[in-house]
């Protein structure tokens, strides 16, 4: 007996001694913020909306209650910035004089008009069957001249996921990204022998908005560590059923309700040392467009670590209690999450799905780029979730209980890196985009 109360004994003054700080999140509120935010009422969130400006100011709303500060040069928690977007309206293809289906061919142009007329200026290009179809297409995008591109009917399922993103508009952050050339791609085996190309867009400057909040750090307020996931969704949808709303709850509403209860958590502890910042970013669905106009307000230098956190709502493959960290070996952020949970009950794991790319995929990506350890963290069993973008990622199909468990484990596994114990190692910077 005396031996088990020794070995009590020790446990108990080694807890002490870690003085873990005290972690509580309240499921009926973690609940109630993934519901507002994956209500019908919203849409699904979709850019451009009156309904992602409500998700913006109920995400304001929040960071209001937790006393949050704007970030510098902000006199709210609103931070707006104008794109460029291209939406085409009208695309008329005629190969060998016949009209195509409209399933067969689509038009990249950043111009407000096209008209061809099997043109000598207009190169011909073919993505030929058994090419890599992913680097072919990506030369295409980064021809200088006007093509017409013949897609072999082998990459079919790849042309439609193609058209359809093209289809839906583009995002530029800048005007000046506004290409000369124009693209034609067309779902074709045949050369044309004649052409004629009949196009009309619109270009038009819209605002997009990201939420971004800060806790200033009491000894080193210039060092700073982000915790962020995005708040827009993909929008309205074919029906389904009764159903068109994409409500997004898993993507990304339970992510920002994570951010959302970390600032609560924090701000509650208040044993910071380094400025943290939340952010609620836009346009994530479209390109990433949010958290890239994020990156650039800030000096990536005095950016010690991000946390993105993605699609939570449900058990990871390794179980209750743990997530997974996407680019895991590129800095110790993963290690020093490990290390704090360690005996905690709560796990981290590296990414179980290096094929999908998910480091590449997220809003952690842009930072990253410029050498910040920047991650995402995530449970979602990507390979086999049913919901993924469809009208039923709704609220009853997610795990309350999961999303608390990952808000507790990430609260704690950054503990030593917001109180300045730990610094990350940097990410070799890269060139490589989100795209």
């Amino acid at each position: 007996m005396k031996k088990w109360i020794g070995i009590l004994a020790c446990i108990l003054a080694a807890c002490a001694a870690k003085k873990l700080p005290v972690v509580h999140t309240d499921e009926a509120d973690v609940k109630q913020i993934i519901a507002a935010l994956a209500d019908d009422s919203l849409k699904g969130r979709a850019v451009f909306t009156p309904e992602i400006d409500q998700a913006a100011n109920f995400i304001a709303g929040e960071f209001a209650k937790a006393q949050l500060k704007p970030l510098n040069g902000h006199t709210d928690f609103k931070q707006n910035f104008f794109v460029c977007s291209i939406q085409p309206s009208m695309a008329e293809i005629i190969v060998d004089g016949v009209e195509l289906p409209a399933t067969n061919g689509f038009v990249l142009c950043d111009q407000t008009g096209l008209k061809w007329n099997t043109e000598p200026s207009v190169a011909i290009d073919v993505i030929k069957p058994g090419e890599n179809f992913r680097e072919r297409y990506q030369a295409c995008l980064a021809s200088k001249q006007n093509t017409l591109v013949c897609v072999s009917k082998q990459f079919k399922t790849d042309f439609i996921r193609m058209k359809a993103h093209f289809d839906a508009g583009r995002i530029l952050l800048d005007r000046k990204q506004l290409q000369q050339r124009s693209l034609v791609f067309i779902l074709t085996d045949d050369i044309p022998q004649s052409f004629r190309i009949n196009y009309t867009g619109l270009i038009r400057e819209e605002r997009l908005t990201n939420v971004v909040g800060v806790l200033p750090g009491k000894s080193r307020p210039n060092e700073y560590v982000v915790f962020s996931a995005h708040y827009d969704h993909i929008g309205v949808l074919d029906a389904v059923g009764q159903d068109s709303i994409a409500n997004g709850a898993d993507d990304d509403a339970s992510g920002v309700t994570a951010v959302i209860s970390l600032t609560k958590i924090f701000a509650k502890q208040r044993q910071n040392e380094r400025t943290l910042i939340f952010a609620a970013f836009t346009a994530e669905e479209s390109g990433g467009f949010g958290s890239q106009y994020f990156s650039k307000q800030l000096d990536p230098v005095k950016v010690v670590a991000m946390l993105n956190i993605e699609m939570i709502g449900k058990d990871a493959k390794f179980g209750p209690h743990s997530l997974y960290i996407t680019g895991f070996d590129k800095s110790d952020v993963g290690q020093i999450l490990q290390r704090n949970t360690r005996r905690t009950g709560f796990s981290f794991h590296a990414d179980p799905y290096p094929e999908q790319n998910l480091f590449y995929r997220s809003d952690n990506a842009t930072l990253a780029a410029l050498g910040v350890p920047a991650h995402s963290v995530s449970t979602v069993q990507i390979d086999q979730d049913n919901y993924y973008h469809t009208v039923d990622d709704e609220l009853e199909t997610l795990d309350i209980k999961n999303i608390v468990s990952a808000i507790h484990a990430i609260a704690l596994g950054a503990r030593t890196i917001i109180n300045g114990e730990d610094t990350p190692s940097r990410i070799v910077p890269t060139s490589r985009s989100t795209e």
